[in-house]
């Protein structure tokens, strides 16, 4: 064997095991970049739209936030939040929030943070508005409640409780405790 041969396979075997090495490498650091991604391997929109449909796919609600973000594979959590009845469901009222998250079951939407439901054809067919911090929410039956503090205002009136169930597609309002108003005849 000459010198050169020699000295050419050494090159081509130090390039190999370069070579070999660097993926080696490269694969490690990609399988532990991936391990610490691990909770971000869902999905985020911005200007997100929901469309909830009835049993016969026709169009119930649509949520619309800011930004959308799946936390687990069974949770989602939304950004400054808007949900509106559609026309053809008979239900005149729109939920805002600063934040939701719809869970497992997927037939509850939670709404935090300076909540606001709203209705122009609300109780004793006056403006109606429900403000309060913690909301659960459910579409398909149009049923809303909370155990927290809730301010309402019907017209000109105003009342404030602790606990509340709201029957949306029935328009009725039932409060459950410290039950206060004002009243302008």
């Amino acid at each position: 064997m000459s010198l050169r041969r020699i000295f050419g396979l050494t090159l081509l075997l130090t390039a190999a095991f370069g070579s070999w090495y660097l993926s080696q490498s490269l694969s490690q650091r990609t399988s532990s970049d991936a391990t610490a991604d691990a909770d971000h391997d869902g999905f985020y929109l911005r200007a997100a739209k929901v469309l909830g449909t009835d049993d016969n796919g026709a169009l119930l609600y649509r949520i619309e936030a800011e930004y959308a973000e799946q936390r687990s594979p069974s949770e989602i959590e939304f950004q400054n939040v808007n949900i509106h009845y559609a026309k053809l469901s008979n239900v005149p009222w729109t939920l805002v929030a600063d934040h939701a998250s719809i869970g497992e079951d997927q037939k509850r939407v939670t709404l935090t943070g300076n909540v606001m439901a709203v209705s122009n054809e609300g109780f004793s067919g006056d403006v109606t508005e429900i403000r309060t911090q913690y909301l659960e929410f459910e579409p398909d039956t149009y049923v809303a409640r909370t155990e927290d503090r809730v301010q309402i205002r019907i017209g000109t009136r105003s009342l404030t409780a602790t606990g509340m169930l709201a029957l949306l597609q029935e328009n009725q309002l039932h409060l459950e405790s410290n039950v206060s108003g004002k009243f302008v005849p």
